[in-house]
């Protein structure tokens, strides 16, 4: 039989979606299980979204620009505007979801062999990307203990070689909730600049900042904006991670031409998707205000719940909607098999993402779990009571890390 290619091999699993056939064996025995594994949210999508959804009355559901369609580009200009991250809608390329504007910037701009450094823990899908543009992750380690705050400067500097091509943050961050300081971002840019690399930042989640800390994006960062590419996503924003639509921003020329040649083999972006997200653009300043209301809600219950179990320790993040929470167990991924396959308490179970995989140093995150805060208040509540009764029978439970 032919071989499978290395790079098939060198994939990674996501450390997200690996679990769900447990998951849906645990639900076919009955058990009810409480996803805090993935990033879906349960909030409503924005009414304007839907009824342009219900109201596309087509006769031909035909390819779109591959550059995505221009009215929606010229509405994304406004929205970035009120962020003041000032670009044009010839800066801007839509993507199928914010994972294809990864893929396509690292396709564009790396080279087979080159590296990109990247603060650990990070989203695991970068590592799937960067195999696949035959590119190398080098990781600097942040820790639980210090909040996942950015190392200092010299750390960056020992990882950067001739090989070393760009710097990827994620801001706030997936999986840690972290947001980046004014001075890391000075810092970050400040490196950016002396060795010319670029700097791919992931914002999806800039509207859920809970420390009323100011979101300063890459694009804010004077003179790297050549350097700068800026990755988008409507998936969080207004709960449309199915219509799979994201961005490429740039003020880089080069760089969309050669993610134009990428673009126009894809053909296009999906056409419904591109009309549900233009139309979200219309959604009420109120749609926002209780969206972030019921997440810094939900925050308050699961990280105060987490820290009342004991053996558990969880920062509190500053933004997006996940954290990195240290139990009590030999072996995180284990425990999370184990809540799976072998454990219910009342009939109910919980599902995580084990941490390792959000890591690529051997053994790092092994006591960690990604935890999202995507489901309503009483269900959080619940789940906290089942993963503390878990971490009581759990057969690997191992208390020397407190």
């Amino acid at each position: 039989m032919p071989e499978i290619s290395i790079r098939g091999l060198e994939m990674p699993e996501s450390p997200i979606r690996k679990l769900a056939p447990l998951a849906a064996a645990a639900k076919a025995r009955g058990t009810k299980v409480y996803h805090l594994n993935i990033g879906q949210p349960d909030l409503p999508t924005p009414q304007c979204g839907l009824d342009a959804l219900k109201n596309v009355h087509r006769q031909v559901l035909e390819y779109s620009p591959s550059q995505g369609y221009l009215s929606y580009r010229q509405k994304l200009t406004e929205y970035y505007h009120k962020y003041d991250i000032e670009v044009t809608a010839d800066d801007i390329i839509i993507t199928s979801g914010g994972s294809e504007a990864v893929l396509f910037a690292f396709m564009s701009t790396l080279n087979p062999g080159d590296e990109i450094i990247i603060p650990e823990p990070a989203y695991a899908n970068y590592m799937a990307f960067a195999v696949s543009a035959g590119a190398t992750i080098r990781t600097i380690a942040t820790t639980i203990e210090e909040g996942f705050a950015l190392p200092r400067v010299e750390r960056f500097e020992e990882l950067i070689n001739e090989r070393t091509r760009a710097i990827l943050i994620c801001n706030p961050n997936n999986p840690t909730g972290y947001l980046y300081t004014r001075r890391e971002m000075h810092q970050i840019r400040d490196l950016v600049k002396k060795y010319d690399l670029y700097l791919f930042s992931d914002e999806v989640y800039r509207e859920y900042i809970y420390t009323g800390s100011p979101y300063i994006s890459a694009m804010h960062l004077e003179g790297i904006e050549q350097n700068t590419i800026l990755i988008d996503s409507v998936s969080k924003r207004y709960s449309e991670c199915g219509i799979r639509i994201g961005a490429l921003v740039t003020k880089n020329a080069e760089v969309r031409r050669a993610v134009m040649k990428f673009c126009q083999a894809r053909l296009s972006p999906p056409l419904i998707g591109q009309i549900v997200a233009e139309a979200s653009l219309d959604a009420p300043e109120e749609y926002y205000r209780d969206v972030y209301d019921e997440y810094v809600e939900r925050r308050k219950c699961l990280i105060d719940g987490l820290n009342r179990i004991p053996g558990v320790y969880s920062p509190i993040p500053m933004g997006a909607f996940y954290t990195v929470a240290k139990l009590p167990v030999d072996d995180s991924e284990k425990f999370c098999r184990w809540c799976l396959e072998e454990f219910s308490y009342e009939g109910e179970t919980v599902m995580m993402a084990p941490a390792q995989g959000f890591y690529t140093t051997p053994g790092a995150g092994r006591n960690q779990v990604r935890i999202a805060y995507v489901l309503k208040k009483d269900d959080l509540e619940r789940a906290l009571v089942v993963l503390r009764k878990a971490l009581e029978l759990y057969p690997g439970r191992d208390d020397s890390d407190e």
